[in-house]
């Protein structure tokens, strides 16, 4: 990090609205879902896992060479893909996501390090000038560090209501669809419960009012007649009767009352519902669904781009065509129809799959058609025309 001598002037807390209705409404404050709690859902994990795998899976290209070279190792303590999936996810779970620019003193970052959204806190500026960071490091030899100036800390946003300087967790809208959805479940494991402890009604015709505690030891001694008799037949006299129960299948509906909760998922984070439950619209094709699928990723990408645009002062562009199209065969159809199109020459489209990776670099040249000679057409002799001009006539010398 560049050392500069000057004094900072002590930040102001930046507030937003919910600090406010939370004041007001204390007991509403509990519709916030942490991200830890929120993986739980599988609905959730399965949106952030792919939303932040493709991100990662996209390819960040910068025009600048120390820029691109951060860019492809941004720490030492992982891998390239490991920290922007790490950085990307937490993006979606929480509105934002941190990263501290470890710079030598010439001010050409070295490494970068992730930082949990609870180790920092931002401030603005008494002058409104800029913001400036509170990190609390889990190393113990960095400590806290104060004032730390915002060219310094890689800071990612969403949704914003301040202007721009801290980012909104879109689970903030999913409170009470995850409340409900937890109620269900509860439901649902109840009711099965019951189902299974209650397997059926044994009854007592000619026994008069028995006590509770006649009824439980009855119950009882039932019960390991049926486990001593190892799945056989169980013999009642006159005096008892027993009914099993069976599993209604309103039962089995409970487990689909709330598939509502995975589309509201879904359209928070502006995606279709079919990369949740596996099947999507029946009436769309694959390639409406794909379309819509990288409008979504674009969305993300952008706050991504800009941020890394004004911190690394280089223009920087995320290619998202790995992500969704890992083989390239979308790319190349596509060029084939340019190509046929006339858009395209045939060493143009070579040259931009080679480029593309999609075909190697040294690839033999492509094989010159031979010319091929036309066999000679055999006339019969009926035909006079084809004789040009020959004389049969046995009268004529």
């Amino acid at each position: 990090m560049p050392l500069f001598n000057q004094k900072v002037s002590p930040g102001l807390t930046i507030a937003d609205d919910t600090d406010i209705l939370h004041f007001l409404n204390p007991d509403d404050s509990d519709k916030y879902v942490d991200a830890r709690t929120a993986l739980k859902n599988s609905d959730i994990y399965s949106i952030i896992f792919q939303l932040s795998a493709d991100l990662a899976n996209g390819k960040l290209k910068a025009d600048a060479p120390r820029a691109q070279g951060i860019l492809n190792n941004p720490t030492q303590t992982s891998n390239a893909h490991a920290f922007w999936q790490s950085m990307f996810a937490q993006l979606l779970l929480g509105g934002e996501a941190f990263a501290y620019r470890w710079r030598n003193q010439n001010g050409t970052d070295m490494t970068w390090e992730y930082l949990r959204p609870s180790q920092v806190t931002p401030f603005l500026l008494e002058d409104g000038s800029g913001l400036i960071y509170n990190v609390t490091f889990d190393e113990p030899e960095v400590g806290v560090m104060e004032a730390i100036p915002q060219s310094d800390i890689i800071h990612i946003r969403l949704l914003s209501q301040n202007g721009g300087k801290t980012g909104i967790s879109p689970l903030s809208a999913l409170g009470n669809e995850l409340q409900i959805k937890d109620q269900s479940n509860k439901l649902t494991l109840s009711a099965l419960g019951r189902s299974i402890l209650a397997p059926g009604i044994l009854s007592i015709k000619h026994g008069g009012l028995l006590s509770d505690e006649e009824k439980a030891s009855r119950s009882r001694k039932f019960m390991k007649q049926t486990s001593d008799s190892q799945n056989g037949p169980i013999v009642l006299d006159d005096l008892e009767d027993y009914t099993p129960l069976e599993v209604k299948s309103n039962v089995a509906q409970l487990l689909n009352q709330v598939s509502w909760t995975g589309a509201q998922i879904a359209k928070v984070y502006g995606v279709s519902d079919s990369i949740i439950n596996g099947q999507g619209d029946q009436q769309s094709s694959i390639q409406m669904m794909g379309n819509a699928y990288v409008k979504s990723l674009s969305r993300f990408a952008k706050p991504i781009v800009s941020e890394l645009n004004d911190k690394l002062n280089a223009n920087i562009t995320l290619d998202l065509r790995p992500a969704v199209d890992p083989l390239g065969d979308d790319y190349a159809n596509t060029l084939s129809t340019l190509q046929k199109n006339g858009t395209l020459g045939a060493n143009q489209t070579t040259w931009i799959l080679q480029q593309a990776n999609y075909l190697p670099d040294e690839m033999p040249d492509k094989e010159k058609p031979t010319t091929q000679v036309q066999p000679v057409q055999v006339v019969s002799g009926d035909d006079d025309s084809a004789k040009g001009g020959e004389n049969d006539d046995p009268d004529q010398d």
